[in-house]
């Protein structure tokens, strides 16, 4: 089994997803053992069984909010409680970017910590989607001291959905931004083993990619 397959979140997001598709991601991570699967919540239920025959150490990944993050607060709440009642067992959240724009810190202070209780309070895994690209050093620092304060400890560099591809320099901007034992996920445009290994060295613990196949072979 190659080393880098347990940092790499296979991954599969597009809006035509089909059940097909992610069953092929599930055999994918039986054959390579992968650290986890990201899917759209449709299909986290049978995700689970699937994986608990195919692969039952990979770690079943959905998102919330995604990709934009402006959904109601209560909306994303019961996304969370509805992918944890499915089997997910991580949650890869987007922040309200638009709220952060407009200043109103209140409401990004009141929409993270509403995630994170509902992702808590079942023993799951929160990871909060920053996207880097489209923020400052300033915001950045500001919603990783509020992850923090949430007891988040899992920032992601973005959707991949926005045109911002995680680099290496990214990853290393947002750990020195970041409060100490702060875990970064990147992705977004990751398409060889290169890149991965790239952003790895950089600090990254986690790589979501669609390409995990094709890295790890690679490394072979």
């Amino acid at each position: 089994m190659s080393e880098i397959a347990k940092y790499i979140e296979q991954t599969i997001l597009r809006p035509d997803t089909r059940l097909e598709d992610v069953k092929e991601l599930c055999a994918q991570a039986g054959k390579h053992g992968f650290g986890g699967i990201c899917i759209p919540p449709l299909y986290v239920r049978d995700t689970r069984r699937m994986l608990d025959d195919l692969s039952p150490r990979t770690r079943v990944v959905t998102v919330i909010g995604f990709p934009m993050g402006y959904a109601a607060i209560a909306a994303k709440s019961e996304e969370i409680k509805r992918a944890t009642e499915d089997g997910a067992d991580e949650i890869d959240a987007v922040i309200n970017i638009a709220a952060v724009k407009s200043g109103n810190w209140n409401h990004v202070a009141n929409d993270i910590e509403a995630m994170s209780l509902a992702t808590n309070m079942r023993g799951k895994v929160l990871k909060l989607i920053l996207e880097c690209g489209l923020l400052n050093n300033e915001e950045m620092e500001r919603l990783s001291a509020l992850a923090l304060k949430s007891r988040i400890n899992w920032l992601k560099t973005g959707t991949g959905f926005h045109g911002h591809p995680a680099t290496p320099d990214m990853v290393r901007n947002l750990i020195k931004l970041a409060p100490d034992g702060m875990k970064i996920k990147a992705a977004g445009g990751i398409r060889t083993l290169a890149e991965a290994q790239a952003l790895i060295d950089a600090g990254a613990e986690r790589i979501g990619t669609s390409a995990g196949v094709e890295m790890v072979t690679a490394g072979k």
